[in-house]
């Protein structure tokens, strides 16, 4: 008996502990504005553990609560809390704000350069142009000096991607470090990769300390997607390069090929899963990288990572972090997310954030699968196997093992197909449910000889090509319809599945990805995004030689370079041409970098005809934004749209809330803040049009001393359009001039309500033409 009570008291000490324990979680502490000003590290973080002491017990537990102190990103703190010491803190004068880690955000070229013109000695680009008589590479002296962070997975140092040959010395502005660990110290980095770091903190706080079977515990990438989007960036011109089965050779490089990376690794794989599944980044994980960043001096930011749904400013990390990098004139660029075609779902919406989604190139890898009736099959791989015959053709939902649900029978999801029906055929599977290379290895698992890998609709003719583990060809939405025809119209039908080859010159292109984030803006409709699209469908890049091509455990091959599709490959492109506009500009702010690259883009394809999505219908700004990027037009753009840090502040006085900016900072809002409409952005959206709305923006004469240009427009159907004044004329260079934009619905009976409708408008002299495009939603 007394052993029972003695238990039972004990319980009752021990079950508070373990449910406190539990309860508790990882918070971001933001107390607003920076006013750190030169404070060192150590006497922030006194200030912040000040703040802990008042709901922790000890100052032993507020020091080991602490999980980071934060001076350059935002001005605050990461902590682990239990909910009701969170509530406790957040009612305290002095902090604006206390919400919970959001956690795991997840990361989202031989040809593509050339597709857009930047390639010297290629003669058929799509968009070849010349400025002022000197290649844009070589006037931009290849991106030498400019700094560009990476935000990612790692680093494979050894790449010849990242080789500092022939490089000057590491610039004098460099405050970085190359922070060791294992397999990486100070060797690896160089006059390329001129620093390294790496945060784990929040990741371990959630699952426990890194495995060392599955990741690295430095900047060393072991998954392959940091490695990749750095070398797309900045990547050196590597020559005879291909992806795995030769797929895609060529030279390969990165936008700005003599610019220096700085990497700093703050995704983890996920234990206890496939790297194909992707990693994990945790809010204070990247907050303490972006941190890091802005004090080393870099020049530009890349971040292809995103959140699986749109967060309101106060709560959105990058976008935080971003505002301070624009207050030192660090222009941060975000992928739009792969979230698409759903609408609505893109992330990074700040507008001091370049907003990027993904599009196409002109290169194809054509695989062609011969049916038994004759009719052959143009689809797309990178899997260099070849089957030797024709062979048995089943769809995957006929033959499933018992149990698999009715809606994703035919998706070939682990474990879902039946080897006694499987073994010796070739298994037509459907996008859907699951990875694509997921699904390859099931019907290897099954005894399958070939796969082939038919679109659902939503994904069109959109083919984003892997490295499967057997014979394998990817057919469009139309094709996947008709081999499913061929099937059911014979008793015994069969088919060959022959080996990818490479393409290029293929028509049309740029198309839009079906799989990249839209449109409209969640968290500011008011504010257009995306702001652009660069290619990210099939991109051969550097890869981690510690990673197979395709990411599974399954998979024991090696490559160098990869071929990988994302809006993940999309914004380093976007960051590398960034690079070049600032080396050719470095007085240029972030605002203007972003006005050239969006006034500039292109919205028609390699055809001449509008720029269209995965399906063949005409493309939207909610998918591309201004449009494909074109950096050669961009370093010369004629005007920009500028705006200052203060203008971002005057903005958030309407996007809000207001505090986000008033508490601890010396910028105040005045009583009748502005619209968000009226930011001076190179775009428009108007969520509601049931009356006229006027929009004031002011151009900068970055161009011709004496200039005139004229107004035009193409309002979207319903709308009217006018400008006051409808000629500006310049004097000067630096000179800027504003004009009043009044947008009004007009009654016609054709067009349809209750949905948004695009245009555009632009500025013209008989030399640039400056374009911005519109959205308007009609009621």
């Amino acid at each position: 008996m007394k052993n029972t009570i003695s238990c039972f008291l004990l319980l009752l000490i021990v079950v508070p502990i373990l449910a406190s324990s539990v309860e508790k979680k990882v918070y971001i502490v933001y107390l607003g504005q920076h006013n750190n000003g030169e404070k060192a590290l150590h006497e922030i973080e006194k200030t912040h553990i000040s703040y802990l002491l008042s709901v922790k017990e000890s100052e032993e537990d507020a020091k080991s609560s602490l999980l980071y102190s934060y001076k350059h990103s935002i001005n605050g703190f990461a902590a682990k809390l239990t909910p009701d010491e969170a509530s406790k803190l957040s009612g305290m004068d002095g902090l604006l704000s206390v919400f919970p880690s959001h956690g795991k955000h997840s990361v989202q070229t031989t040809r593509s350069w050339e597709f857009v013109g930047l390639d010297e000695g290629d003669s058929y680009s799509w968009e070849k142009l010349k400025i002022g008589g000197e290649d844009l590479l070589s006037k931009a002296k290849h991106g030498k000096n400019v700094i560009i962070g990476v935000m990612d997975s790692g680093v494979w140092p050894e790449s010849p991607s990242f080789s500092d040959q022939g490089m000057d010395p590491t610039p004098k502005s460099w405050k970085g470090i190359c922070q060791g660990g294992v397999a990486f110290n100070s060797s690896n980095c160089n006059k390329k990769i001129i620093g390294a770091r790496y945060y784990v903190k929040g990741f371990q706080n959630a699952y426990g300390p890194v495995n060392a079977t599955e990741d690295y515990l430095s900047p060393r990438d072991i998954d392959g997607h940091g490695t990749h989007t750095a070398s797309t960036a900045a990547g050196r011109q590597v020559s005879d390069v291909a992806a795995f089965g030769g797929f895609a050779k060529g030279t390969a490089s990165g936008g700005a090929p003599l610019a220096r990376l700085a990497i700093y690794k703050a995704c983890w794989a996920i234990p206890n899963q496939p790297k194909a599944d992707g990693n994990t980044c945790f809010d204070e994980d990247m907050l303490a990288a972006l941190d890091d960043a802005i004090a080393d001096g870099v020049h530009i930011l890349s971040v292809s990572i995103g959140t699986a749904k749109p967060l309101p400013f106060e709560h959105d990390v990058i976008g935080l972090a971003a505002l301070e990098a624009a207050k030192r004139n660090i222009l941060v660029v975000c992928s739009a997310g792969n979230s698409g075609p759903a609408p609505g779902t893109l992330s990074n919406p700040a507008p001091w954030i370049i907003t990027v989604g993904a599009s196409s190139l002109d290169r194809a890898f054509f695989a062609p699968v011969k049916l038994g009736n004759g009719l052959k099959l143009i689809g797309q791989s990178v899997t260099p196997y070849k089957m030797k015959k024709m062979s048995p053709l089943v769809y995957a939902g006929d033959v499933v093992v018992p149990g698999v649900p009715q809606n994703v029978t035919g998706q070939c999801l682990p474990g879902s197909l039946d080897p006694t029906k499987v073994k010796g055929k070739i298994v037509v599977c459907t996008r859907g449910a699951g990875l694509k290379v997921g699904k390859g290895l099931e019907v290897k698992r099954a005894g399958g000889v070939g796969f082939v890998l038919a679109n659902a609709k939503a994904n069109g003719n959109e083919i984003a090509c892997d490295a499967h583990l057997l014979p394998t060809t990817a057919l469009t939405y139309d094709s996947g319809i008709k081999i499913l025809e061929y099937i059911n119209s014979t008793k015994n039908p069969m088919a060959v599945v022959s080996p990818g080859r490479t393409v290029l010159k293929y028509k049309p292109a740029p198309f839009m990805a079906g799989f990249t984030s839209r449109g409209p803006n969640v968290v500011d409709p008011n504010i257009l995004k995306p702001d652009i699209t660069a290619p990210g469908l099939n991109i051969l890049a550097a890869w981690s030689e510690a990673s197979s091509p395709s990411k599974l455990p399954e998979d024991k091959r090696s490559v160098k370079y990869n071929i990988y599709s994302g809006t993940s490959m999309s914004c380093p492109h976007v960051s590398g041409a960034a690079a070049l506009l600032k080396a050719i500009h470095p007085d240029w702010s972030i605002a203007a970098i972003k006005s050239a690259l969006m006034t500039t883009a292109a919205i028609a394809n390699s055809l001449g005809r509008a720029i269209t999505d995965a399906g063949g219908n005409n493309a939207t700004p909610f998918q591309f934004g201004a449009g494909h990027f074109r950096p050669i037009k961009a370093a010369d753009p004629g005007l920009i749209y500028d705006a200052s840090y203060d203008d971002y502040l005057l903005y958030l006085c309407t996007a809000g809330p207001k505090s986000l900016i008033e508490l601890s900072s010396p910028f105040k809002c005045p009583p009748n803040p502005p619209s968000t409409l009226n930011l001076n952005y190179p775009s428009f959206a108007i969520p509601n049009l049931n009356t006229t709305v006027t929009i004031t923006r002011t151009v900068t004469n970055i161009g011709r001393p004496k200039s005139t240009y004229f107004f035009s427009a193409k309002p979207p159907p319903g709308v009217h359009v006018k400008v006051s004044p409808s000629i500006l004329q310049f004097k000067r260079i630096g000179e800027k001039l504003s004009f009043n934009i009044t947008v009004s619905p007009i009654y016609d009976p054709t067009v349809k309500k209750s949905e948004y409708g695009f245009g555009w408008y632009s500025w013209d002299d008989r030399y640039y033409h400056v374009r911005s495009p519109m959205a308007v939603y009609l009621p």
